[in-house]
């Protein structure tokens, strides 16, 4: 249990509590820690069976954040922002390539060697090292984005911060994410998956493993190294038969091939648009 776990989750349950300093320091803090990539809202497994643990009182720290700022007018060069959160500052310092008019909102890390071009990363979210937020592509409050992923143009990855206890996006390392795809209620991606262009995956999508002589099914999970294409399926309604969107895998990439190599191989041998 973290120390200031205690006066949050006090203060979350009754608002009294805002009112304290000691309580208002112990909500800045976490901001500040998530901000530094000291704390995450969603931490990685300790081995590799192990599973990702959602930390319920950061995501109510960060709701609380909300309820103390102020409104202010925030000047960037010729633009004017008016809201209560900052923009992340230092970024020469941290290592991160920012280009105009691309925005990452205080309380937000990206790592050393992160790219973000004119798209925009929320509060709470994680971005790894060395990983591209292309252009209009949108990393949502709290979503946990890997090491060396690429986030095509016009990426969305959803974000969650009510109720506390859900889980995040998560987009492991070495992923690539095509063109307009859309990844949101907490669905996690395992590593080095290749999701194609415009594929959508929310926690009800029905992704289907067709490598096989028959499908398998999973839900809110891709597994790692997938290869993943948008897809249709036939649902019988009582007006007639219609399709379904689903998400189809298509296969897997190879283990014994280079990251790269295996990526410009899973799109040349499956078709997949990017």
């Amino acid at each position: 249990m973290h120390p200031r776990s205690t006066l949050i989750d006090t203060a979350f349950a009754d608002r009294a509590h805002l009112a304290s300093p000691e309580t208002q320091h112990a909500i800045e803090d976490t901001v500040a820690d998530l901000d530094a990539g000291r704390l995450r809202v969603c931490s990685p497994p300790d081995s590799p069976d192990g599973s990702w643990t959602v930390h319920a009182w950061v995501k109510r720290a960060v709701l609380l954040y909300f309820a103390i700022r102020k409104m202010e007018r925030i000047e960037v060069g010729p633009f004017e922002f008016y809201d209560k959160i900052p923009l992340k500052h230092r970024l020469d310092e941290a290592g991160v390539r920012v280009v105009p008019p691309g925005v990452a909102r205080y309380g937000s890390f990206l790592e050393r060697g992160v790219i973000l071009m004119p798209g925009y990363v929320n509060i709470g979210a994680y971005v790894g090292a060395n990983t591209m937020v292309d252009t209009w592509a949108t990393v949502g409050s709290c979503a946990q984005i890997g090491r060396d992923v690429h986030l095509s143009g016009g990426v969305g990855i959803g974000g969650v911060l009510e109720p506390p206890q859900a889980a995040p996006v998560i987009v492991e390392d070495g992923c690539f994410v095509g063109s307009r795809a859309i990844i949101v209620e907490g669905v996690h991606v395992e590593r080095e998956c290749v999701i194609g262009a415009n594929v959508v995956l929310t926690a009800s999508t029905a992704i289907l493993d067709v490598s096989g002589h028959e499908p398998v099914e999973y839900r809110g999970r891709v597994p790692a190294r997938s290869v993943v294409i948008p897809g249709m399926r036939t649902k019988k309604f009582p007006a007639g038969e219609f399709g379904i969107p689903c998400a189809l895998i298509l296969g897997k990439r190879t283990e014994s091939t280079d990251r790269k190599v295996s990526l410009n191989d899973a799109l040349r041998d499956f078709g997949v648009a990017v």
